[in-house]
């Protein structure tokens, strides 16, 4: 796998010509939607003002004819920068993984890994999977939503999560049920109010208290098997993960079940996506996407060199 600094050398050398091209594209693209935009909201407006009576029909009919006319104008745009920047950049990253902008991770592992809350609606793409290291692995974007209704019928939805999801499979099973959550009760309340409220969270397992303060101030830990957990975050482990919440700035979940270990790393975007009004020569980007990998699978091999001592468990 190649280290960031390679991969920067390799986007400048492979893929900055393309991207010169795809910005200028950007560009065409940007004023259509603007123009397009303009003359939709002036016949929005001139319908309004003659059919008042149906003014809330005509601002439904102007957000979902908008939606539909911005995704439509985006679909090759999108289509030719997964193809070319993506792609390429995956396999840069290494040669074993593969790329498939339509698929994602399935919503069974999404709902074994235990991090969330089973969704109503589940989505994504820019699925990538293959092997780094004799490591499986599979990854992609996710957003999956709670449904609700009000007293009235009407159906709303909202984010449980949306972001990375990255799953990586072990020859070894873990014995219990290790969950590592951001630690919002401290930060918020205070270490002795926040650890008496981490205790008396019913929805999880028995919390376990690690002996590493800047750890325990940064996330929270819950099993089913207090003596595995320990083993499982090492304090080298510990060190990665805290590197992780530094670098990235991104809520980081993860879970320990079965044979596999689950990551769930917070955007409240979709990574792979271009941007329409902002450069497409901006190298921070495609920087935060390939420092989010390397930090992600940097802990799953920190956890595979760790394999052979969980064996005494």
């Amino acid at each position: 796998m190649k280290n960031v600094s390679e991969l920067t050398d390799f986007y400048y050398k492979n893929l900055f010509p393309t991207l010169e091209a795809l910005e200028k594209e950007r560009k065409q693209l940007r004023s259509r939607i603007i123009v397009f935009g303009v003359i939709l909201t002036t016949i929005v407006a001139l319908l309004a003002s003659i059919f008042t009576d149906y003014i809330n029909f005509i601002i439904f009919g102007y957000i979902a004819i908008g939606a539909i006319l911005y995704k439509f104008l985006l679909k090759d745009y999108t289509k030719e920068f997964k193809q070319k920047i993506i792609r390429p950049l995956i396999h840069a990253i290494d040669k074993n993984l593969n790329y498939s902008e339509s698929l994602h991770v399935a919503q069974s592992h999404f709902d074994k890994s235990d991090l969330f809350s089973t969704p109503d609606r589940f989505s994504g793409n820019d699925l990538v999977r293959g092997k780094i290291e004799d490591i499986n692995i599979q990854f992609s974007d996710i957003h999956a939503e709670k449904k609700h209704r009000d007293s009235k019928g009407n159906t709303s939805y909202s984010t449980i999560f949306q972001g990375l999801f990255i799953i990586s499979e072990f020859n070894k099973n873990f014995h219990g049920q290790t969950v590592v959550l951001p630690d919002t009760a401290q930060s918020t309340f205070g270490t002795l109010i926040g650890n008496w409220l981490q205790s008396k969270n019913m929805a999880r397992d028995k919390l376990v208290k690690m002996d590493d303060p800047a750890f325990e101030k940064e996330f929270v830990v819950y099993s089913t098997d207090q003596i595995e957990a320990r083993y499982i975050l090492s304090h080298s482990l510990m060190k990665k993960l805290l590197l992780f919440k530094k670098k990235s700035k991104h809520p980081l979940h993860i879970s320990f079940i079965g044979s596999h270990i689950h990551m769930a790393i917070e955007y409240n975007k979709d990574l792979f996506e271009p941007t329409v009004f902002s450069s497409l020569l901006d190298y921070k980007v495609a920087k935060e996407y390939v420092q989010t990998l390397h930090l992600a699978i940097g802990i799953v091999q920190e956890l595979k060199l760790n394999e052979k001592l969980w064996s005494k468990i």
